[in-house]
This record gives structure tokens, sequence and C-alpha cells, in this order.
């Protein structure tokens, strides 16, 4: 792979000889009237496989007697399979269309003569030049709102599973972009130039050529492996490219995420340079003018032009614990637009005093914590103290994250981007414009009496990620030893390493445990054992995973979160030696519902024969709400033997409730799952209950395909096609033949079909660990009615491609599965999941 770059340049200048050759063919009579000019990055020499050959004809003045030649000189080349982009032009033409749109400037910036008259070209170029169109400033200032809206199309992140090699933020064109400011102000041709300027020093510059030549390299492996122009860095290639790298798997890491790794440090210092160089040029080009004097901060720092910058060029060499204050004095004096380039350049070049001293250093480590206590600007630093090395050197174990990517579709960004995406999400909840996004986070998070020790969990709950072993143990491990360091008390250093530790434990519980149950809660609550901590590790858990990806979080996890926090503050507010028993829970509930009907006058008696018909177990697996909603239908409902079903948005859910009543039989949960899945909903959950008449009452909570809401026009659908299927006893067999996404089928791993008894509720827990695949539902479904196995309840969790699905089921005589059961089940699903 070491000479696919020099590659780029051998097949540029192969396809210039083609072409001069073919051009004198085609215009032998025309050669002092017509240029043939390289533009785009064919101009700049460079050409991979699957680019296209960028010209431009530049005329002297339009005529037609040159239409018929350029027709059958373009034909003839796209007929040899050149991928030609072209434009013909005049000189005048030229001047108007490049003063109109700088792409267009910038692709005439990059022109190459390759035949035709040098005169021609040369008056181009000079009436093109910035003299005449785009001086410096103007220029510059395009280019550099050009390269912001292009990195907002990214989210302002390189860190994503597949990302753009050549347009997301560090790639390709923020290099490029250098080198057309560089070009346009400095007058250089090359980047190496910008060193004999000072721009650059050269160790900067070895930087940025290997970082190009990497990039460079993994463009060239993409077009030779797709035949075509690529410059997205899918799945599809990504182990293919590791290969051709020379990766290979080791205990801990894949070849590919090895791979992946060198890929994200690359374009992070590429990104440290593109930003550091930009400042710089702004300095150069926007405010070179500016004569006002720097004002003094402190002894060591100073604010020049707007800048903070170092007032000695050896100020951190004296002090080294200033490397941490100039990130606090930003915090401080919001006013700055931020740290002077050449300020930069220190901070990298003395990372080497951030070493065992420094951490124990009592004014470096009040320095962190300051930081962290802030009440402004903490994500913004800690991104610019991530970009620039200082944090992965204060905080070693940082470090091995940096650039961390798991190879799976549940977690889009590296190990470091995701944990700031995380602190981010924290800090939000701090500011009052972003309060109705999330109240009840909002208000908690105000409430609490330390904020920094939920920052401190966040910037160490993934920190193990990729060393082996339960990275939550070994994250409380770090997490303890960093707060001991910076003398947190006892209290707080043993509440963030807890936090550390069972970060997953609310996701966990909400998602896969049934929280109606009041014994679910109790256990949570003994986990949690106080409110302090449960404050901490709610706001903790829903800024960790809507830090995973935009995809993760949907109304449908907000809605369990806070349930389940509203649940846990109840019991602890009761006292944990004084749970809630179950038949109390059943009696308040029967009650509420009692209340409820007498206020409508509703028959309480035909209330009362109704539920006489589902036991007191009813009352425990529903809400009053939902309680009320199910007997107003059904006792109303003219032959209570028929299907019906009722839709409704459930913004305490956060989805639509579908509930289905119908005679209870064997194939129910497969014609329910296959219908719903067939129209391109999602099922979150699941709640099957039998009455002792022989009927079901089924309530889905739903969210459309791509975790929105669905919307109320598609209701009427969505009943009538349930009841259609329903009544017909028809199971869809077409959603079992969707297949899986392109991305998901680049991960395997095998399905795993788990059982286990749960004596104190008579029912058998199956777990199924499989591909999150259309149909997946359904398929499990017609494996249950197979078996003849009733569901009870099920708990439908989805990471990116794996689906960790619960089903709570009994045999037809409401017992737990037995092992002939269990056995047909397991090989069933194989079959049915592994297809």
């Amino acid at each position: 792979m070491g000479r696919l770059a020099s590659r780029a340049y051998q097949q540029a200048a192969v396809i210039d000889q083609v072409l001069i050759r073919i051009w004198q063919h085609f215009f032998k009579q025309y050669q002092d009237e017509i240029a043939l000019v390289a533009v785009g990055g064919y101009g700049r020499g460079e050409l991979h496989p699957g680019s296209d050959v960028d010209i431009l004809l530049l005329l002297k003045k339009d005529n037609k007697k040159y239409h018929e030649a350029i027709q059958q000189f373009l034909t003839f080349l796209w007929d040899i399979g050149l991928e030609i982009g072209h434009s013909v032009r005049t000189v005048k033409e030229c001047v108007k269309e490049a003063k109109e749109d700088i792409t267009i400037a910038t692709n005439i910036q990059e022109a190459r003569l390759l035949f035709g008259p040098q005169k021609l070209f040369d008056e181009q170029r000079k009436k093109c030049g910035p003299d005449k169109l785009w001086p410096g400033p103007k220029f510059f200032k395009a280019k550099w709102e050009e390269q912001q809206r292009r990195h907002q199309k990214f989210n302002d992140t390189a860190y994503n599973l597949e990302p753009n090699i050549k347009e997301g933020p560090g790639g390709l064109r923020d290099i490029q972009v250098i080198g057309w400011v560089a070009k346009r102000h400095f007058d250089v041709d090359t980047l190496e130039q910008l060193v004999d300027h000072g721009f650059l020093t050269l160790q900067e510059y070895e930087t940025l050529h290997q970082g190009q030549a990497f990039l460079w390299r993994i463009r060239f492996g993409l077009h030779q492996l797709t035949g075509r122009r690529e410059d997205r860095l899918l799945f599809d290639h990504q182990r293919s490219l590791a290969k051709l790298f020379g990766f290979k798997d080791n205990v801990k890491h894949l070849a590919v995420e090895q791979f992946m790794k060198q890929y994200y440090r690359t374009i992070t210092e590429l990104s440290r340079l593109n930003e550091m160089l930009l400042q710089l040029f702004q300095e150069e080009i926007l405010y070179k003018d500016d004569k006002t004097r720097p004002v003094a901060i402190n002894s060591r720092f100073q604010s020049n032009k707007g800048f903070i910058e170092v007032t000695h060029e050896k100020t951190f060499e004296y002090n080294p614990f200033a490397l941490l204050e100039i990130f606090l004095l930003v915090q401080q004096h919001p006013e700055l637009k931020g740290i002077r380039a050449n300020t930069i350049r220190a901070i990298r070049e003395n990372l080497y005093l951030i070493d065992g001293d420094f951490r124990n250093d009592i004014r470096c480590k009040s320095l962190f914590m300051e930081i962290l206590r802030h009440g402004q600007g903490v994500t913004h630093v800690f991104r610019r103290m991530n970009t620039y090395g200082v944090l992965a050197a204060y905080i070693p174990a940082f470090g091995k994250i940096v650039g961390q990517m798991q190879h799976d579709l549940f977690h889009v960004y590296t190990v470091d981007e995701h944990t700031l995406f995380v602190l981010r999400n924290l800090r939000r909840f701090t500011v009052p414009e972003f309060h109705d996004e999330f109240p009840l986070c909002s208000d908690t998070m105000n409430a609490l009496p330390k904020q920094e020790l939920v920052l401190l969990a966040a910037l160490f709950h993934d920190i193990a990620k990729g060393r082996g072993g339960d990275h939550s143990v070994l994250g409380e491990q770090d997490a303890r030893e960093f707060c001991q360091l910076h003398e947190l008390s006892d209290y707080d250093t043993n509440l963030v390493a807890w936090l550390v530790r069972h970060h997953l434990l609310m996701s966990t519980t909400a998602q896969r445990k049934d929280i109606s149950d009041p014994e679910v809660v109790h256990e949570f609550a003994l986990q949690v054992d106080d409110k302090n901590h449960l404050d901490y590790l709610y706001l903790l858990t829903v800024a960790d995973i809507r830090g995973t990806s935009q995809e993760v979080w949907n109304d449908w996890k907000d809605s369990l979160l806070r349930q389940l926090y509203f649940a846990t503050h109840q019991a602890l507010r009761r006292g944990l030696e004084n749970p809630i028993a179950q038949d109390e829970k059943i009696a308040q509930i029967h009650q509420e519902c009692l209340t409820q009907l007498e206020k409508i006058n509703f028959d309480i008696a035909k209330a009362e024969t109704f539920w006489s018909r589902l036991g007191k177990e009813y009352f425990l697996r529903y809400t009053p709400d939902e309680i009320l909603w199910h007997t107003q239908a059904i006792v109303m409902h003219q032959d209570p033997k028929d299907t019906f079903v009722l839709i409704r948005h459930e913004k305490r859910l956060g989805g639509a409730a579908v509930f289905i009543y119908t005679q209870d039989r064997n194939k129910v949960f497969a014609i329910i799952s296959s219908s719903l899945e067939q129209l391109g909903l999602s099922i979150v959950d699941a709640r099957i209950f039998s009455s002792k008449d022989h009927h079901t009452l089924d309530t889905f909570i739903i969210l459309d395909h791509d975790d929105s809401t669905v919307d109320e026009s598609r209701f009427d659908e969505i009943s009538s096609t349930l009841v259609d299927n329903l009544n017909q006893n028809r199971i869809i067999e077409s959603a079992f033949a969707q297949q899986l996404t392109r991305q998901a089928k680049h991960f395997t791993f095998p399905t795993n079909i788990s059982f286990k008894e749960d004596s104190r509720n008579n029912q058998t827990i199956m777990e199924v660990i499989a591909y999150d695949r259309p149909g997946l539902l359904a398929r499990i479904g017609k494996a249950l009615s197979e078996c003849k196995a009733q569901l009870l309840n099920a708990k439908i969790a989805t990471y990116g491609e794996r689906a960790e699905d619960i089903f709570m089921i009994v045999d037809e005589n409401n017992q737990p599965v037995n092992k002939q059961i269990q056995q047909c089940l397991q090989e069933i699903l194989e079959t049915l999941l592994n297809d």
C-alpha cells in the first residue's frame, strides 16, 4: 500500500499524455486558439483510480466552428472509458463564473496547462487571480465558512462509523483548504513552502504530509476495491482495507479496529493542524492591520486581537501548571475568540511536561477540578484539551481510548468522542435555554449538590473500553484513584466510583425488566440506596444513551427511565425496609379505578364482572388509566366475542399504544408481530394478558420504522390490518423474507437463546440475542406458536445491529415451559434467525 500515493501522481501523468495525443488529433487546426487545461484535483497532478478527469477547454473566443471538434473529442474520451468532468469557457466566461462562485474560482486556481497557447492560459490566470477576483481576505473568509458548513453536515465530528475521508472533518478536503488559502494569499505552490514562511514547523509539515499520504492510500485502495470513485469508508470495505494495510486480529482488538484507530488518530492530528493553520491565516490575513496592543490577563497570558496567548515563548517551560491554567482562563473570559495559534503550538510542544510530578502538583490538581466546577465552557475546553493532547497526557488512561472505535452499529463514535458527547449532554441540562428539552433532567441537574461529580463519572465511565475484562470494574478503579489523587472526600470518591461501576444499571433495568413489578423496583432501589445516587445515576444514564448516537435515543427510552426514576423515588421515600407489597398495590389501583368510574357514572357492577374474569394480577400489569381505557371499550362493546383494536398515543410511554382484544389462541403473537412489522412499525414493548374466559388483552407500544412517533393518520390502517389478519388467523409470511441491512451483514455473531426459570412469577424467561433484522419478532412469534408456548410479556431492546429481547413465557397450562418446549424453541429459532 505504500506505493499507492505515488501512483496517484503516476496515473495523472499517464492521463496527461493520453489527453495530449488525442487533443492533437482533434484540434490540430486550432492549436493556437484553444488550450487544454487540467483543473481541480487533476490540476494538482493527483488522480485516483475512480476520480473524474476534470478539464477546462479554454477558448480565445466563443466560436461555433469549434463545437464539432469539441463534441468529437469528448465523445472519444467517454468511448475509451475516461470519466470526464469538463467545462468549455472563454477567459471572459471564466472571470464571470469565478466571480460568482468561489468553488469555480478554487477549481480554476488549481489549473495546469496541458497543451495549447501559454499566452491564453496566462491571461486567464491573471484575470482570475487574487489581484482581480477573490482577494486574500475575502477568499479566506469564504473558504473558512464553506468548511464550517461542510463540517456541520457531519455533526462537526469525523468520528463516525462510516466516515467520509474526503469531506469529513480532518479529511482530505481540510488539507486542500490549507493549500488553497496558502496558494491564494502567499503565492506558494506546495505546503512545504509554508515552512519557509514560518507558518509550519518542519515536524508539523511532516505530520500533515504523512497524514495526507495515509488518507491517499485509503482513498486509492477504496477506488481499487470498488472500481469507482468512493470516498466513504463503509463497513463493506473496512475489513478489506485493514488486511491490505497489514493489520491482523489479536487477543484484544480486531484488525479492522486497529486500522480504524490509526485512521481516527490521523484525522485528529489533521483536524488540529487545520484549526491551527487557519487561525494563523486568520491572524495574518484578516487581522494583520489590527494595531490593537495586547492586553495582559496575568503574568503568563495576554489577549491579542481577541485570542489568548502566552506572554513569553517559554511560559509553559517555566510554569508547567499553565498548561491547565490556560483552559480555565478561556472559561473565565468568554469574550476570548479562542487560543492563538502560536500558543496552540506551544501547548503541543510542551506536553512532555505533563508527567507524574505535574499530576501530583497541588496547583494542577486544583486547576483541573476548577475547570470541571466552572459554570461556563466546560464542554468547549474539554474538547480543546482532547484535541491538543492535554487530556490524554493528564489522564493517561484517557489517552488509550483516543481514536478507539468499537466495531459495531451501536457505538457510532470513538470512545473519547462519545465521552465528550456525554459531557456535553450533562452540561446542556444546566443551560436555561434548553430546559424544555429535558425538564426533569434539568431540574435534577441544577439541584445536585456537586455537579462536577457526575462530570467526573462521565469522563471515566468508558475509560477502560478496549482493555479486556469488564470496563465498568476497571473504570471504577481508575476513577477511584483519580478522585483520591485529587483529594476528594471519601463520600464523593465512593459516589463517582459507584457511578462508573454501575453506569449501565439503570438502562439495563429499565429496558430488560418489568418495572411495573414492585419487586423489580425494590431490587433496583436497594442497589441505588438513596435519592442522591438515584439523581446522579439518572442523569448519567440519559446523557450516556443520548451520547451513543442520534438514532439510539427515543421517547420510549425516555419514558422508561422516567418511570423507573419516579417509581424508585417513591420506594426510597417509603423506606427500603418497608417495600410496597403486590397485594397492596393491586388494592390501591383497584380503588383508584373504582373512584374514576364513579365520577363518570359508569356501571360499577359491569366493570367488576369484567375484572373478575381477569384476576388480581391484571391490576399489577396495567396502570389505572389503561384499565379504564380497556374497561370502557370492552364492557360497552356490543359483542365481546369480536376482535377489536384500540390505538392511542401514549405520551407517558413515548409511543403509540395498540390494544388488542381477541380470543386467545396459539398464533396471536405471531399474527400481531408479523402484521405490525409488515406495516413497517417497530415493537418496543409487549404485554400479553389472558382472561379466564379465554380472551387475550394485548398491549403493544409501537414506533415508526425510524423510531419516530406513528402518525395518527395510520391508526385506521393499522387497526383494520390487525383485525383482518386475526379474524383470518393469518400470519404474514412475507415479514420473514425481509433481509439484513447492508451494514448489519458485516457483523457476525452467533444467535444465542437461553432460558431461566422465574419461580416467583411461575414462568420461564427466554432471552434471544440475535441480529436486529426486519421481521425478527415475527420469526420469534412463529417459533412460539409452533412450540405451543404462550407469551406473557416481552422486553424489546436493540443495541445497533444487536437485539437482546426477553420473553416471559409459559406452556398451555400456564406453567413454566419444560425442557422439551425449550429444545423446540432453540431449534426453530436458530433455523429462523440464522437463514
